[in-house]
């Protein structure tokens, strides 16, 4: 492969899926950026590495056998096959509905959300920087591979997202929203705007379209992001008559 293939660093133009699950789904939605796979030969007889095997082969894409160098990526034992694909980002649909994260840190919860997208029917994520690296193995391990399948595009303040895509109707998801979660319409195009883990939004977001809030006990002070951010998909979802049942 003509890429070092040397434990992740973020400012690498390449990234790796780590297991036999994302690497098939790396494949199977972003061919045109995948460099090659490397397979441990523990995982010679396991099912979805024949499939990695057949998908590289329709693809012509380079399979490297080295136990040693998987060991050395994966950083964790039972890794039967790493994905080597080259970073990348989409510019997102102007009529599609956006989900805006703002500062997000947690690797473990960006990839969290990306599944939790894919599984409520929406495909475009903005996210704000300063962030989490979104393609971090633990990102793209965490995502199960969905993150194949979301649009992403990184955006340095959120003036600049809302000057790009000034026409969507805009959600910001906050503890004090002047709406309930179960009482609001959405409107399509619509963004949902969450903040970062340890102190979500600004103040300053009540000045975006509808500020939103989900109902909750007085025993937390507040919903995991990701958690915040399924429960709201999951209510556009759920009310959408799209969806699949």
């Amino acid at each position: 492969m003509k890429v070092p293939l040397k434990r992740y660093r973020k400012d690498a133009e390449h990234s790796y899926t780590l297991g036999v699950f994302p690497t098939i789904e790396m494949l199977e939605n972003i061919p045109e950026y995948v460099h090659g796979v490397i397979l441990h030969s523990e995982g010679a007889s396991n099912r979805g590495v024949q499939i990695i095997r057949e998908l590289c082969r329709e693809a012509d894409l380079e399979i490297l056998e080295n136990d040693r160098l998987v060991e050395k990526l994966a950083k964790r034992g039972n890794t039967y096959a790493v994905g080597v694909f080259e970073k990348y980002q989409h510019h997102l649909d102007h009529g599609q509905n956006h989900l805006v994260l703002v500062h997000p840190s947690g690797m473990g919860n960006l990839g969290t959300i990306f599944r939790a997208m894919l599984g409520f029917g929406h495909r475009s994520l903005a996210v704000i920087e300063p962030a989490a690296d979104i393609f971090n193995p633990r990102v793209v391990r965490a995502s199960m591979g969905a993150i194949f399948q979301v649009h992403c595009q990184r955006f340095e303040s959120f003036s600049d997202y809302w000057g790009t895509y000034a026409g969507h109707t805009l959600y910001p998801l906050m503890t004090d929203g002047e709406k309930r979660l179960d009482q609001v319409r959405f409107i399509s195009p619509h963004a949902v705007i969450l903040g970062e883990e340890s102190s979500g939004l600004d103040d300053h977001f009540h000045q975006y379209g509808t500020s939103v809030r989900i109902p909750q006990s007085s025993a937390v002070d507040s919903l995991n992001i990701a958690l915040s951010a399924g429960i709201c998909l999951y209510q556009i979802y759920a009310n959408s008559p799209e969806r699949a049942d």
